[in-house]
């Protein structure tokens, strides 16, 4: 019997991958952080690994190099989990010797055993065309350069486009209040196992998900109130795994808005322990807003829907070229692609022929400040519901009057992390999506939350 070790720090995503394997006839040990998993590699000897890189003692790349450093595991396979936000951990596993990287947001069970059953097959001797077709797996693409690169141009928050997305034809999230059910599965119409399966994790989501999210708002409430830094510092890394277990679970469970969400936010909040010099009233606001959003895609049951399916538009104005960089970079972190312009008038003429999905703009800028061409964006159809962010210094960021007299939608301090930018516009880009979803079903009123 082949033995998978798999080391994940999350005990949902954990016991539902312990439970798929072990149905196909693997022995799995698992283990809960990257000290005890490097430790019990040596105890089972394990035919593959399944290793996510977000792993509290030892990090997961530092795990990887350490394994590959043993000569009795240099061929194993090793299938990693990370977050598609940082980019730079993904090019330091494939250095380290990951077999396949994979996108947890957007991971399935499917993709795991696929890859994990080429990979075995591959490492037992077998030729490559010998291998069993993947026909659901979609791995991350290495860097240029390194061994073993996949297809450089796949987007690691979408699927490939030359594989079919798997999708659950039946019992999606619900659309208004209530958990969904096998109940509502047509007998005219039997699903397959691995529907079947898809719509049992749903279900397990949809069950454990409430308590989270209420932990997770709970958690930033207490963190927005704390005094000393020390205890929040403490609040920041127990608001981290809280967001980072719900990255994962609901990524297993295909729903991508949420997982792309939180995926984006752990890191942020990461990235805000590491550097708490950080933390001021714009990351807090930011950080608040996300959650919020998060509550409110569960709640409205809509993530069925694919909320960036369709090409995304932003507009970025800014005189200063460093800082229309710096957020345009912010931007493509996130996955967003966006226009920029440095002439204000510009942005009105580009506002007034298309709407847009999203506008940030500089306060101060020769010719027209962004008050008054906020002012005559608003008094044009095509945007005058659009949000738009004003990008402001620290010491401005409390003076909200203006901004908001002007149809101002919120703001961001500078110097702004480029994580935090991007968490914001994925919250403004989505909710506007999730909006569009919500009116095209006829629900125009708010969804009553399902979260204490």
């Amino acid at each position: 019997m082949k033995k998978i070790l798999i080391i994940e720090d999350d005990p949902i995503v954990a016991r539902i991958y312990q439970s798929r394997l072990e149905k196909e006839g693997y022995e799995v040990e698992v283990a809960s952080d990257g000290q005890s998993g490097y430790y019990r590699i040596f105890d089972i000897n394990p035919n593959a690994v399944l290793l996510d890189l977000m792993l509290p003692k030892m990090n997961g790349v530092d795990v990887l190099k350490k394994i590959r450093g043993q000569s009795q595991f240099q061929k194993t396979p090793i299938i990693v989990f990370t977050n598609a936000y940082v980019p730079n951990m993904i090019q330091e596993a494939f250095q380290a010797g990951a077999t396949q990287v994979f996108n947890k947001a957007t991971l399935t069970p499917r993709q795991v055993m696929d890859a994990l059953q080429t990979a075995m097959f591959v490492s037992d001797g077998a030729v490559p065309s010998q291998a069993p077709p993947q026909a659901h797996a979609a791995p991350m693409a290495a860097p240029a350069g390194l061994k073993g690169t996949s297809d450089t141009s796949h987007d690691p928050f979408k699927p490939s486009p030359d594989i079919p997305a798997y999708r659950p034809t039946a019992t999606p999230l619900p659309t208004s209040g209530g958990p969904a059910t096998a109940a509502t599965v047509s007998p005219l119409h039997p699903v397959s196992d691995e529907v079947r399966e898809q719509m049992e994790i749903q279900e397990t989501f949809q069950g454990s998900a409430p308590e989270i999210l209420a932990t997770i708002r709970k958690l930033m409430q207490e963190f927005s109130k704390a005094g000393d830094d020390g205890t929040k510092i403490s609040m920041l890394i127990e608001l981290y795994r809280k967001v980072h277990s719900l990255t994962g679970s609901a990524g297993i469970a295909g729903l991508h808005s949420i997982a792309q969400m939180a995926a984006a936010l752990e890191v942020l909040l990461r990235e805000l322990h590491e550097k708490p010099k950080n933390i001021n009233a714009s990351t807090v606001r930011t950080v608040a807003h996300a959650i919020d959003f998060i509550v409110e895609i569960f709640t409205k049951g809509a993530d069925q829907q694919d909320l960036l399916a369709q090409p995304i538009n932003i507009l970025v104005v800014d005189d200063e070229i460093l800082s229309r960089r710096a957020i345009t970079y912010a931007l493509e972190k996130a996955g967003l692609k966006s226009v920029s312009v440095e002439d204000p008038h510009m942005a009105l003429k580009l506002t007034s022929e298309k709407p847009f999905d999203l506008i940030f703009l500089d306060i101060q800028m020769p010719g027209m400040d962004g008050f008054d061409l906020c002012t005559r964006i608003r008094s044009d159809q095509q945007n005058k519901a659009t949000p738009v962010i004003f990008v402001t210094s620290l010491s401005d960021f409390k003076s909200r009057a203006r901004s908001s007299l002007s149809g101002g939608t919120d703001l961001i301090a500078k110097p702004f992390m480029f994580m935090e930018l991007s968490v914001k516009a994925l919250t403004y880009v989505l909710r506007g999506r999730l909006a569009k979803v919500m009116e095209s079903q006829g629900h125009f009123g708010p969804a009553q939350s399902r979260v204490a």
